[in-house]
């Protein structure tokens, strides 16, 4: 399953007025700007037309395919794992560091002592509690991603804003601009790879994550998207090699 980036140039069609920051389970992608890889490199992943036709079900668990991250992708890992410092009512569910993107699962809770439920990409899949509220209609993913498609631009507001809680854009929003501050720091000590303009995509992309098959769906699609490289729409081939 790889994504159409045809779908990050329309205008988005998300639900008008729907509360972000109401809990439930959001799955996110944040691309690098321009696509350009700066996180480090995938290895062992088999190239394009190699897999079979069941290499959707592979587990890269049991495969080479790996994320080799270099010192600015452990940045952002490191940032994103922080997170439930920064909100205390999120739990991080499945996520991969790509070399030009991110995926992740972000559960709002109305629990304030939240915890990392999968830290790792490749852990085993750990469904959300039975207490979780998936809104109602299903949206199937990655099937009909163009006519599912519920990616935004950033800085949506929710209608509903009680006491100020915290949006999916707000925690995005913390994580891009904290990871970029941290980028450019090891650009001007570290020599990390420089960027131009911008280090992430004005843009992200995320779906309400509406019941437990979604949920599976989506953690897998995670989990083997190292597995994928060579057949991700995101591919570009990186400037250096580890």
């Amino acid at each position: 399953m790889t994504y159409n980036p045809n779908i990050h140039h329309r205008k988005s069609i998300r639900l008008k007025g729907y509360d972000y920051s109401q809990q439930g389970l959001y799955f996110i992608t944040i691309c690098c700007q321009n696509m350009v890889c700066l996180f480090g490199d995938i290895v062992g992943a088999p190239l394009m037309g190699a897999q079979n036709s069941d290499a959707q079900n592979v587990d890269a668990q049991d495969t080479q395919a790996q994320m080799i991250l270099n010192d600015a992708g452990k940045m952002v890992e490191t940032e994103w794992l922080t997170l439930t410092n920064r909100f205390s009512n999120i739990i991080l569910h499945e996520f991969v560091v790509m070399p030009n993107h991110f995926h992740g699962i972000i559960e709002i809770s109305d629990d304030f002592s939240a915890v990392v439920r999968a830290p790792l990409v490749g852990a085993p899949i750990k469904s959300p509690s039975n207490d979780v509220i998936f809104p109602s209609n299903d949206v199937i993913f990655p099937n009909d991603f163009d006519n599912k498609n519920e990616g935004r631009p950033q800085g949506y507001a929710p209608t509903h804003n009680t006491d100020n809680p915290k949006t999916i854009g707000d925690i995005l929003d913390a994580f891009k601009s904290i990871t970029t501050v941290k980028y450019i720091n090891g650009v001007k000590k570290l020599n990390w790879q420089p960027f131009n303009g911008k280090m992430w995509h004005r843009n992200y992309y995320d779906n309400i994550i509406r019941n437990h098959t979604s949920y599976q769906n989506i953690s897998n699609y995670i989990i083997n998207n190292p597995l994928k490289w060579y057949e991700d729409k995101f591919y570009q081939k990186p400037k250096y090699h580890l």
